[in-house]
C-alpha cells in the first residue's frame, strides 16, 4: 500500500474516509442522525481516524503520502466547519 511515497497517492488515501462519511451521511441519511446534538461528530471521526493513518505513515518514512494525507484531511475539516458548522 506505501510502496509509491508521492503527495498525490497520500491525496487519493486521505481522501477515502471523508468521501465515505460524506456518502452515509448527506446521501444515505439525509443529515437526520445527529450525535449529542453536535452535527460535526461523524466528520471529526473520519478526521482523527485520518490521523492515526498520518501518524503511521510518518512512522514507515512514507512523508509525502503522509503529507498528502495531511492536507486533504485539512482542506475537508476546513469545508466542514465552514458549510456544516457557521450555520450553528
Amino acid at each position: 500500500m506505501l510502496n509509491k511515497n508521492n503527495t498525490s497517492t497520500g491525496l487519493l488515501l486521505g481522501a477515502i474516509l471523508p468521501g465515505i462519511s460524506l456518502l452515509v451521511f448527506w446521501f444515505l441519511l439525509k443529515n437526520q442522525v445527529v450525535f449529542m446534538n453536535k452535527p460535526g461528530i461523524p466528520y471529526f471521526t473520519a478526521f482523527a481516524i485520518n490521523l492515526f493513518i498520518i501518524r503511521y505513515c510518518y512512522a514507515k518514512g512514507a512523508d509525502k503520502t503522509g503529507n498528502g494525507i495531511a492536507m486533504i484531511s485539512l482542506l475537508f475539516m476546513l469545508a466542514i466547519f465552514i458549510f456544516k458548522l457557521q450555520s450553528l
